[in-house]
């Protein structure tokens, strides 16, 4: 057995253990012409306790070279080891080396465990030789295949459950480095790329060591334990971390493949120098400072300027000009003259060049010298699933995706800093847009903003979240809902950042962030709150006739991609029927109206595909039509689906118990839902409100990950609701609807609705 533990000595004594017992497995008397070598971690010296075991046997052509190594791999397997393995001459070993990368870098760690010392010394003296050698073909294909692989396996800073070995910034990547450093085409070796190294190494230890067995995955069930293990404070404080060694590792790579690429092409370290901006040039594909600009004092925002600069120019800034600012720029003045705060400007405002420029600034303190107070959310994780970037990462993405929106706002200046800085509160007690807002203010202020600028930011980040939380929670066509968030918004500049804000901020979340009812839904509020704000006068919808639509054929159903129209004689359980109804063909409502008039009720559903697939349309309809008839057998066939569902909790963490809160409405009072999201949900709080004698006239339904906040319009002013135990009644109702799910469906009654 290997010895556990977490750490570099922990690892050495695996290795040297590990040594003493496999070199008891090469048979006595044999000394000359075969040799046990180790490569991958064990080579490296590097071996978590659950690591494969990646050995060679080499042999100078001897016949009984492979009896010899069977023998050993059973008795490797015996002792229930992992074992990747191979069999090989010299001349194999370095053939196959010439023509797979993946062979050739492991032989770079090539170290001997027992045998012939000389006739391993030929096989690794040849094969750092032959990689030096052709290394000018070799690192292009090393890059190649790099790349690939992070496209596969992500980068491993911005993922909540990342492979610690394989994504983009893990372990594989420094065999990149080594294999750039062997060919000396670049310094791979400096001290933070190693102290990154080995916390990664200290982490898969901990995760070999809980799970007891060989896993590269950090699961969010995972993190406390490891966190224990490795003496952090907590999972979140082991996921920064990560996040750190990943970018830091990741920044060395990009840099590294850089100096190899102009290496394998050839080209002189000089090269021509063509300007970019003010004391910025362009050299061998990368931003460097103009010699003008090395002067013993340098400007304040030398910095910020040459961000800008290679920004623009989409160039990455040259290690050698990143250390010099780093260690020579001065601070800049508070407040920030008008040449900083341009050039900020501008390095916000250059689209798909900020992202790495402003990565590669961040890893040399750039960032935090301009902005000290990013760095309380640099590698802050996130932990809603419909985030993909930790906090930082998720600013600067959506600064990215503003920039091709400046056009559509009368301050594109206000809108880049916005969005930089909407999210600043976050991780802090409270809600982060309101403990956010001052914090951004001040920034605003040193960076020289007037006061009137200043307050525009402070709104915009105090209310970033009001058009899409109005737009997917309340109903449009109540004018106080127009009205309320006209007031929050103050004017029509304002509200054109706000919604611009809106559409970068959820594009930068992550693809379930976003959809087109939801973009619907924002661009119709901002039409109408724009219309107040221009004119005064708020919209009032008009009611529709509802008998010259129906035509006395009832029922009408119109089924569009996304929207479910049905018209039908008036009846208390139509919207739960339909709902359910939905349910059972896989579709989630998002927003949904009633409208009644003369004994007729119009429901109209927003919906889009759970899936992703487009419903069948023909089957349907004729569902809807049972529905409306009370002839669709709703909960037996939701409890069906309840029972073959499976619903995995993630991170083993309890859910919070269903919330009701009430809010007034005009000619309403709003019900507001939240609780775990699980299907049927829709139809089991509709029923339960049905069967309480209430009437919904609106939803809006709203599911943020595993979450909802479903907020239903119950027909009634607020002096109607006046009664504390009828909204007691009515809560109560909802909480064990939404407290239902599976189980409850599932010993339902199979009654149909009345």
């Amino acid at each position: 057995m290997q010895p556990r533990g977490i750490g570099a000595a922990a690892r050495l004594q695996r290795s040297d253990t590990l040594d003493a017992w496999l070199a008891t497995l090469l048979p006595p008397g044999i000394h000359v012409g075969v040799a046990l070598v180790a490569v991958g971690g064990l080579g490296r010296g590097e071996c978590a306790p659950h690591s494969d075991l990646d050995l060679v046997l080499l042999h100078d052509d001897r016949p009984d070279a492979d009896a010899i190594g069977t023998a050993i791999w059973y008795a490797i397997w015996d002792a229930r080891h992992a074992l990747d393995h191979a069999t090989r001459s010299l001349g194999e070993a370095l053939t196959v080396a010439d023509t797979d990368l993946r062979v050739a870098l492991g032989m770079l760690d090539a170290r001997l465990i027992a045998g012939d010392p000389e006739l391993f010394s030929r096989l690794h003296t040849s094969a750092v030789t032959r990689w030096r050698r052709d290394a000018r073909r070799r690192l292009p294909e090393l890059a190649q295949l790099t790349r690939r692989r992070w496209e596969v396996h992500g980068e491993l800073a911005f993922l909540l459950e990342g492979d610690v070995k394989e994504s983009r910034g893990g372990l594989r990547d420094f065999g990149v480095l080594r294999g750039v450093g062997y060919a000396g085409a670049a310094d791979a070796a400096r001290p933070a790329v190693r102290a990154a190294h080995r916390f990664l190494l200290d982490v898969r230890d901990a995760m070999h060591t809980m799970r007891g067995r060989r896993i590269d995955r950090l699961l969010a069930q995972d993190r406390e334990e490891v966190a224990r293990l490795l003496d952090c404070p907590d999972g979140d404080t082991v996921l920064r971390r990560i996040a750190e060694a990943a970018r830091t590792t990741a920044h060395a790579v990009d840099d590294a493949l850089r100096a190899a690429e102009r290496w394998a092409a050839g080209r002189p370290r000089g090269g021509t120098r063509s300007p970019i901006g003010r004391d910025v040039v362009e050299q061998n594909g990368e931003a460097v400072l103009a010699r003008a600009a090395i002067a013993p004092k340098p400007e304040p925002c030398l910095a910020l300027r040459v961000a800008a600069a290679a920004a623009r120019a989409n160039l990455p800034i040259a290690r050698a000009t990143l250390e010099w600012l780093a260690a020579f720029g001065p601070p800049l003045p508070e407040p920030w003259p008008a040449s900083a705060r341009d050039a900020l400007i501008t390095l916000l405002g250059s689209g798909n060049g900020l992202v790495a420029t402003w990565e590669a600034c961040d890893r040399y303190g750039l960032v935090t010298t301009w902005l000290p107070e990013l760095a309380r959310v640099r590698s802050l994780p996130q932990h809603n699933p419909v985030h993909r970037f930790t906090v930082d990462r998720h600013m600067v993405e959506a600064t990215r995706r503003a920039a091709e929106l400046t056009r559509e706002v009368d301050r594109p200046d206000l809108l880049l800093l916005s969005v930089l800085l909407h999210d600043i509160g976050k991780g802090l007690p409270g809600d982060h847009s309101t403990v956010g807002a001052p914090i951004a203010a001040a920034m605003a202020r040193r960076i020289g903003l007037s006061l009137a600028d200043v307050d525009i930011v402070e709104r915009v980040v105090r209310i970033h979240l009001l058009l899409p939380d109005t737009a997917t929670r309340r109903d449009l066509e109540d004018p106080a809902t127009i009205t309320a968030v006209a007031e929050a918004v103050g004017d029509r500049t304002t509200l054109a950042l706000l919604f611009a804000l809106a559409r970068v901020d959820a594009a930068a979340t992550g693809p379930a962030a976003w959809s087109t009812w939801k973009g619907r839904l924002i661009a119709e509020l901002v039409g109408r709150v724009d219309k107040v704000l221009d004119t005064g006068v708020v919209p009032r919808p008009k009611p529709p006739d509802l008998r010259a639509i129906a035509r006395d054929e009832l029922p009408v159903i119109k089924v569009e991609t996304d929207l479910v129209e049905v018209i039908a004689a008036h009846s208390r359980m139509l919207l739960p029927s339909v709902a359910g109804c939905l349910s059972l063909h896989r579709l989630d409502v998002v927003a949904a109206d009633t409208f009644v008039a003369d004994g007729i009720v119009r429901l109209a559903f927003a919906i889009q595909p759970r899936f992703g697939q487009e419903p069948e349309y023909g089957p349907l309809v004729a569902d809807l039509r049972r529905a409306v008839r009370n002839d669709l057998d709703i909960e037996a066939r939701l409890a069906a689906r309840a029972r073959s569902a499976r619903t995995v909790a993630r991170g083993g963490s309890t859910r919070a118990a269903p919330k009701v809160v009430w809010q007034p409405a005009t000619d309403a009072m709003i019900l507001e839902l939240r609780a775990a999201d699980s299907p049927g949900l829709l139809y089991r709080v509709t029923r339960a409100l049905s069967e309480a004698s209430v009437e919904v006239r609106a939803a809006r339904i709203s599911t943020l990950g595993a979450d909802v906040v479903d907020a239903f319009y119950l027909v009634g002013d607020e002096r109607q609701w006046g009664d504390d135990n009828r909204r007691k009644e009515i809560a109560d109702a909802v909480v064990d609807a939404a407290c239902g799910g599976a189980d409850t469906l599932a010993g339902a009654s199979t009654r149909r609705p009345s």
